[in-house]
């Protein structure tokens, strides 16, 4: 089943890959406003299954991926392309380039590790946050729980910007979703952890295409660290942490987000 996708401007494709239980609406509020005035690329949004406009499927982090081959083959054949990935988007992302290393041209990955379960993720040095007083006050309550514990740099700007991140989503397949993250979260060629300390290992050969890496210091869900010890994977990239910054980094700091994406694209030229 192809996924559901949008499709903005024109040039070399940049696949786009959400952060789990959101949608390519949600990655385009993030990377429009970055990109929009630099002609010469084509920004390809999917929703993933389950989420937007793309129905639910088998759930497991294995067949999202097939799907996103599928459709990726279905709309540019065997064209390099570009990925950008948030969070659970950034994942698949690492394991796109681990099955077609040849057909992707680079990566901007954004608050994620190469690993995807909870206790396998390093949270070691994730620095509190000082919430500003009525930082959520026009936030809906039902995101509350969810924003105090994802959310970095805790003001009000920064909250109403990621909800209204969220009012953008489309429909979400919640009974599909509940049984993706604790059954099927985890892909088969998932690095194993000594492969991503110091040392040779035995995982994937590196690659070597550009990739630019953002983390923050706040991040309580992906943490800091898995995202820098991906450095070793990718000899071309760039990593860049922010001290105030959590999980929702690319609202909670826009700009640092459009200056790293242009810097990303220029690396490409």
């Amino acid at each position: 089943m192809p996924l559901s996708v949008s499709i903005v401007g024109q040039g070399r494709p940049i696949v786009l890959l959400p952060g789990f239980a959101l949608d390519g609406a949600v990655m385009a509020a993030a990377f429009e406003p970055a990109v929009a005035d630099v002609p010469g690329w084509q920004r390809i949004y999917l929703d993933l299954p389950g989420t937007g406009g793309s129905p639910a499927g088998e759930p497991t982090s294995e067949a999202v991926l097939d799907e996103i081959r599928a459709t990726v083959a279905d709309l540019i054949g065997d064209t390099p392309y570009r990925l950008v990935g948030h969070s659970y988007g950034g994942y698949l992302a690492t394991g796109l380039v681990r099955r077609d290393p040849g057909q992707v041209a680079g990566m901007f990955l954004w608050c994620c590790g190469l690993r995807i379960r909870p206790g396998d993720r390093d949270l070691t040095g994730v620095q509190p946050s000082v919430p500003e007083p009525g930082w959520l006050d026009a936030v809906p309550d039902e995101l509350h729980e969810h924003f105090e514990h994802a959310i970095g740099l805790q003001t009000r700007a920064g909250a109403d910007r990621v909800a209204a991140a969220f009012a953008r989503r489309g429909p979400l397949d919640d009974a599909y979703l509940a049984a993706l993250r604790p059954a099927g979260y985890q892909l088969a060629d998932e690095p194993e952890p000594a492969d991503l300390g110091p040392g040779e290992g035995n995982g994937p050969p590196p690659f070597t295409g550009p990739v630019s890496i953002l983390a923050g210091r706040r991040d309580r869900i992906a943490g800091y660290r898995d995202p820098v010890a991906m450095l070793r994977h990718f000899p071309n990239a760039d990593v860049t942490v922010l001290a105030h910054a959590g999980h929702y980094l690319p609202f909670e700091r826009p700009e640092i987000l459009v200056t790293q994406t242009r810097s990303w694209l220029a690396s490409m030229q």
